[in-house]
């Protein structure tokens, strides 16, 4: 059983059960992926497969080195490799296996990893959803954050401190989507809600750990 999947997302629209019941889908292009290296508890310490998502990419965007190492598991190119540790019963794997949708069945629960849309600077009312000050005339106080630290004590502030800064462009992880239908011959799995990431964003689908 593969332990996971590299996919692309494509967009969300809906689906119906055969009760009718309506369920909000995301679909994701998963795979095909190529099995590029092995690591073994031998030689590197650790039971792990690194997949390459089969995607063209133009050979000015991979060096030599990147080349060859797709090259020995025969493979052209690829822009998005990950790496995913093995479990027992995990089966073997050696490089040049192909990992396709057909890895995942239906109602199977997986987690997505992704990197949230990039939103630039933001403020606390957007960033933190803070409640802001009063909107009345003369208040002075709409949008700011507040007291960030006393300066008598602590005289600093404090770590993790919530205040305006970067919003967004960061890994995230969402747990326990359920699979809704999984298309063999496109390679189309569709999960469950929203995951993050824009259209055209690169995901890791993986087993479930929870």
């Amino acid at each position: 059983m593969a332990p996971g999947i590299l996919g692309k997302k494509i967009g969300m629209t809906q689906m119906f059960r055969p009760d009718g019941q309506v369920v909000p889908v995301t679909l994701l292009q998963a795979g095909p992926c190529v099995v590029v290296q092995r690591k073994t508890p031998a030689k590197d310490g650790y039971d792990a497969i690194q997949l390459a998502l089969v995607e063209y990419a133009k050979p000015s965007r991979m060096n030599k080195p990147e080349k060859g190492h797709l090259k020995a598991a025969d493979v052209e190119s690829s822009k998005f490799l990950k790496e995913f540790r093995l479990n027992p019963g995990d089966g073997d794997f050696k490089p040049g296996d192909k990992i396709l949708a057909d890895s995942f069945a239906l109602r199977q629960k997986v987690d997505v990893i992704g990197t949230s849309k990039g939103r630039g600077f933001a403020g606390v009312v957007k960033r933190h959803k803070f409640g802001g000050g009063e909107d009345t005339h003369g208040s002075m106080f709409h949008r700011a954050p507040g007291s960030i630290g006393s300066s008598s004590f602590p005289s600093r502030v404090f770590k993790g401190m919530k205040m305006g800064g970067h919003m967004g462009n960061a890994q995230v992880t969402v747990r326990n989507l359920e699979i809704v239908d999984v298309n063999t011959d496109d390679n189309v799995i569709a999960i469950k809600g929203a995951i993050p990431g824009p259209k055209g964003s690169f995901v890791i689908v993986r087993r479930s750990r929870r």
